[in-house]
Order: structure tokens, then sequence, then C-alpha cells
């Protein structure tokens, strides 16, 4: 039984997953306009390497299927949604790929955040593409159960949130307590609705936002340890 039973509730989670569908591409857009989309305008230097604009690219190619998906479930189209998902499928470990390389690449280029060492900070990008196979994983295994597919696809988005507002125009957007935080509160108010709307908590819903949540403070507490830089070490090592 809904909280309430006047309110359109299927309408509600189609508006969060518009809402969603067009943050994503925002805050995208704002965190990486000035050094990749809109780098022209910029006058920034050009991008250190191919590797990065693919890398840049499977991610455009990702957000852009977001979208679509969106759309296509809200126009009711769920045949063309599912098989479209196959391309989400196949474009997953290209993803999880590109972002490994980039980011071991962009730490042995010496790249980081202030107060951060570079071999400390790889753990960020590495932790959101092991928390990203997660949860696509278990969205994928829950593809005919809606009601946790469409949440743990909902993460995968909060989750790639980060590296974007990370790179937003102002001293604090780089702090962990602003890049994980953000993502971090509009997953918990997410999941408070979600209960509320329901009057049933959706154990597969909590169980990946605590995953997500729960992986930026232990990054944090890895990520300075003598077994972490070697193996950081080790990683930027076949970077030539």
């Amino acid at each position: 039984m809904a909280m309430n039973p006047g309110f359109d509730w299927r309408a509600f989670d189609r508006r969060l997953f518009l809402f969603t569908a067009i943050l994503f591409p925002v805050v995208v857009v704002v965190g990486f306009g000035p050094t990749y989309y809109l780098k022209f305008a910029f006058g920034n230097p050009p991008l250190p390497s191919f590797l990065v604009h693919a890398h840049g690219i499977a991610m455009t190619v990702w957000i852009a299927l977001f979208i679509t998906q969106v759309y296509l479930i809200s126009s009711k189209r769920i045949k063309v949604h599912q098989r479209l998902g196959i391309l989400g499928v196949a474009l997953a470990p290209v993803i999880i790929a590109l972002g490994v390389m980039t980011g071991v690449a962009s730490a042995a280029r010496g790249f980081g955040v202030p107060g951060i060492p570079p071999l400390s900070f790889l753990i960020v990008p590495l932790g959101d593409v092991f928390v990203f196979a997660i949860l696509f994983a278990a969205a994928i295994y829950y593809r005919r159960k809606a009601a946790n597919h469409k949440r743990l696809i909902l993460l995968t988005v909060l989750n790639f949130l980060p590296p974007a507002l990370g790179r937003f125009p102002f001293e604090l957007a780089g702090s962990p307590p602003f890049f994980w935080g953000v993502p971090d509160v509009l997953a918990i108010i997410f999941l408070i609705f979600d209960t509320w709307k329901n009057r049933k908590l959706n154990k597969v819903f909590l169980a990946g936002t605590l995953l997500m949540i729960a992986s930026h403070p232990l990054r944090i507490m890895i990520s300075t340890t003598d077994v972490w830089i070697r193996f950081a070490t080790w990683l930027t090592s076949f970077v030539s």
C-alpha cells in the first residue's frame, strides 16, 4: 500500500529518472567542458594521449545511452529498451578497461589533486571502475526485476559523477568531501524517498548505496598504505 494512494508514484519515478538523465550530462559538461568538450573555447592544451580521447568517447556514448534508455522507458517502448540494453552490456567492459588504463596513465603522468599524491589518488578512478563493475553486473543480473534493475542503474550514474564534480571551477570541488559527498547525499535522498514511497526498503538498492558510500572512506584508508603504494607503483611501471 502506498503512502499516498492519490499520488502517481509511477510518474514520480519517471520524473526522477528524467531529472537524473538531465543532471548527468550537465554535470559532465560543466566538469569536463574546459578540458574536453569545449576545450577549443578555453584554449587548453591538447589531450595528453589518444587513450584519454577514447575514454572520453566511451563515456559520452554511455551518457547518451542512459538518456536514450530513460526516454524509451518513459515512452513505454520496453522492447526497444531491452534490445538496446545489449549495447550497454557490450560497452561496459570497454568503459572498465579504458577507465583503468586512463587512470593508471594519469597517475604515471603525475595527475592528482592538491594534498593527495598521484599514486594515492589512483585509487579514486580505479575504485570508481570497480564499484561500477559490481553495480552494473548486479543490474544485469536483476534485468528481469525492474524495481532492482533501474535502481542499480541509477547508482551507476551517481558513481560516475565524482570525476566531473572534482573538476568544477571552484577550490572545494577537488576535495573528496565534495566530489564524493554530492553523489552520496543524492543516493541517500533517493533511497529515503524510495522507501517512503513504497513503505518498503528495497534491500538491493540499500546494498548498492552502502557499497558506493562505504567505498569512499575505505579508499582513503587504503590509499596511503605501503601495499597500495607498491601496487600503484607496479601498475604505473607499465606506462612508457
